[in-house]
């Protein structure tokens, strides 16, 4: 039986967190890029049949035992959402760790097949008005607050002015980060622990995109916590997408593709804590199966050997998703 996940320090953050927690890209807006992002919302996908989506989800979280929520400038209403169940179920603060990224704006006007979802801009003024935006929905209970899909290419790593908004802001408490993304995370990871002006970073990691699990172990050691998120491929790790090695080592768990994908992440000794990208309870509680799923060394490494995709592919291929 599935108990409450175990407590974990976020690097050398004060974050709360559990070794799972709540990701709620796919719940704050009507469209996601997750293949059965569709079927899990239904046809209701007005702003209150999301919020209280939203607030049942978050609601088995807590009950579950999860401490650490992640949400996003970008991701439609989540941060509105999220603040209004903290608020409404008094929850203290300081009870669960709550965190958020800023660099994208949500640009969708609440469509699903909207030309044009969220627009990147990583510059500091970004920064001073999604910050503030931020604050106004989660107050005082944002913990940590992350710059979202950096990649060194994008020169925020060495925008002096970004750095200085965000040592002040860790000046006030509020550990800052950043998450990576793309075939380059490995160089984003490790650009950003030359820094020393991270507390904690989220990058993708799963069995078809381990590509950066040596940087993210060089993360850990300097000290930063470590969020893994996209353990199930946006679906394709999970469900009826999910490949044959990964059925086959599902059953012999007698669990769900999706529990031995985060499983396999929960395994990485530089893992702190593994985000779940559930929009449902039903498909937490799966996801929360994963505390159940022990991977030896040398399942993991099979499944790992059949499984993995180039970096190039992976992203590509990612980048093909539908919105639905």
């Amino acid at each position: 039986m599935t108990g409450a996940p175990q407590e974990v320090r976020l690097g050398r953050t004060a974050v709360p967190a559990t070794r799972i927690g709540l990701g709620v890209a796919a719940l704050g807006r009507p469209g996601y890029l997750n293949l059965t992002h569709d079927e899990d919302l239904g046809e209701d996908r007005s702003v209150a049949a999301l919020r209280a989506r939203t607030h049942e989800v978050l609601d088995a979280a807590r009950a579950a035992g999860v401490r650490y929520v992640d949400a996003a400038r970008s991701y439609g209403l989540a941060e509105d959402f999220l603040g209004a169940w903290l608020r409404a179920r008094g929850v203290a603060a300081g009870e669960l760790g709550v965190g958020s990224k800023w660099g994208y704006t949500y640009t969708a006007g609440w469509r699903v097949q909207a030309q044009q979802h969220e627009v990147k801009d990583l510059s500091a003024t970004t920064l001073r008005r999604q910050l503030a935006e931020t604050r106004e929905r989660l107050g005082e209970y944002l913990s940590l607050y992350q710059i979202h899909s950096a990649t060194v290419d994008s020169g925020v790593l060495d925008d002096g002015a970004v750095l200085a908004e965000l040592s002040a802001l860790r000046a006030e408490g509020v550990a800052v980060g950043l998450s990576a993304t793309g075939p380059g995370q490995a160089a984003t990871i490790e650009r950003a622990v030359e820094t020393g002006a991270f507390d904690a970073v989220q990058a993708t990691w799963n069995l078809h995109e381990p590509s950066a699990g040596p940087a993210l172990a060089r993360a850990h050691d300097a000290g930063m916590g470590v969020l893994v998120k996209e353990a199930v491929a946006n679906g394709r790790l999970a469900g009826d997408a999910a490949p044959p090695a990964l059925t086959e080592a599902a059953a012999a768990h007698d669990a769900g593709a999706d529990a031995v994908a985060i499983a396999a992440a929960l395994a990485q000794p530089w893992a702190d804590v593994v985000l779940s990208g559930a929009s449902t309870p039903a498909m937490l509680a799966s996801n929360l199966h994963a505390l159940d799923v022990r991977l030896d060394e040398a399942a993991l490494a099979a499944l790992l050997d059949e499984l993995a995709e180039a970096p190039e592919a992976y992203w590509a291929a990612r980048s093909a998703l539908p919105w639905t």
